[in-house]
């Protein structure tokens, strides 16, 4: 703000040092010139005053001239004073021409992410008019944007895409420390794992009545309630519960990689951040005590809108499940692979050979019973122990 009046400052100070030339200019020239009879200078009877009553009868007539407001106390009585004149108003017409073009773009520069909005809310008119847009609809999208940006217009993504990795990191921390305040998950859990889900959530603004989740598709991210109040609204339309400020919800189908089991409506303008499914994943990979924290939320949120909370079990039941399958798996196909050589053994050299392959067969049942988990199943186990089922 100072450096815009500074140069406002600079720029009148140029006009007043344009008029002290022209006002100088005025006088010199009559000088020159002997004080001619019909100069200004001898009609006003200057020749003889004091240099600050002649230097100020200059100045105000040169000043006159700049400004467009008169030719002093005479008009031009030569050629001389009319040729001064019109050099005078060309310099003054100049001077203002310029003193209004800079004053614009610093008034202009003093605001310009309002002057982006206006612009940007333009175009969207335009494109509205274009496209032929209902009125309601109109009136819709024109209040998004009045609430969205509140009459200032950044490309946020692009500024902190300048910064540098640590100071961007510091810059999102602060303008989420609302959220991170508000948000009781997160001011229990570590420093370090809200820093990583921060700076991976996208803010995004829902006006009443907009279904933020519906039932039954397929979950892409979760959210985080910064202002606002939602409703999850199950299949038959009954409102099982409401979220406000703070509350978080979306996660239970990337908990489960099962469809959505409820839909969440905006009761009012909701201000919201969002987290991807990919980045969800990815953060929760690196803290699994808050995957198990998360998993027990949503069981609770499961078992209160009437779904069987056992959902979150049963996926980890699955995925240890598959996990000893694969490891079973491998174990058949070793011991398999191993007998083949056996047999290949015995045919070729004999029943020497044959012993000693049987022998190695043993050693590997033996480790692979050490390192794997013994299976549940009667058949494996006998298989373990190293008899027929």
């Amino acid at each position: 703000m100072a450096s815009v009046f500074m140069r406002i400052f600079n720029l009148i100070c140029m006009m007043l040092l344009i008029g002290h030339w022209s006002g100088c200019l005025q006088f010199l020239v009559p000088m020159l010139q002997g004080f001619p009879s019909n100069s200004w200078v001898a009609i006003n009877e200057l020749q003889e005053a004091y240099w600050l009553e002649q230097y100020s009868w200059a100045l105000f007539k040169a000043m006159s001239h700049m400004l467009c407001i008169g030719y002093g106390r005479f008009p031009p009585q030569s050629l001389t004073d009319m040729w001064l004149t019109m050099l005078s108003m060309i310099s003054g017409a100049t001077c203002y021409a310029l003193f209004l073009g800079h004053a614009t773009n610093l008034i202009q520069s003093l605001d310009s992410s309002r002057r982006q909005y206006r612009e940007k809310v333009k175009q969207v008119e335009e494109y509205m008019a274009y496209r032929k847009l209902p009125r309601d609809m109109r009136t819709r999208i024109t209040e998004y944007f009045e609430h969205r940006y509140q009459g200032k217009f950044f490309d946020e993504e692009c500024i902190l895409g300048e910064l540098s990795e640590k100071l961007r990191e510091d810059v999102i921390n602060y303008n989420c420390r609302s959220l991170v305040a508000s948000v009781p998950f997160f001011a229990n859990a570590d420093s370090n794992f809200v820093s990583d889900v921060v700076t991976k959530l996208r803010y995004e603004v829902f006006q009443p009545g907009d279904i933020i989740i519906k039932e039954g598709t397929i979950g892409s991210k979760m959210y985080f309630i910064q202002e606002g109040i939602v409703d999850i609204v199950m299949a038959n339309g009954e409102v099982a519960t409401s979220l406000s400020d703070g509350s978080y919800f979306g996660e239970i189908c990337l908990l489960t990689n099962a469809r959505r089991v409820a839909s969440v409506r905006a009761e009012t303008y909701c201000n919201l951040f969002s987290l991807s499914v990919d980045h969800f994943n990815a953060v929760l990979d690196q803290y699994p005590l808050m995957r198990k924290t998360m998993e027990t939320v949503a069981a609770e949120r499961l078992n209160k809108i009437g779904k069987n909370p056992n959902i979150m079990a049963q996926k980890e039941e699955s995925e240890s499940g598959n996990t000893e399958t694969n490891q079973i798996s491998a174990v058949v196909n070793a011991l398999a692979a191993e007998a083949d050589n056996v047999d290949n053994l015995s045919d070729g050299n004999g029943s020497m050979k044959k012993g000693t392959s049987q022998s190695s067969l043993n050693e590997l049942n033996q480790s692979l019973k050490m390192s794997l988990p013994r299976p549940k199943s009667g058949e494996f186990r006998a298989l373990f122990e190293g008899c027929s089922p």
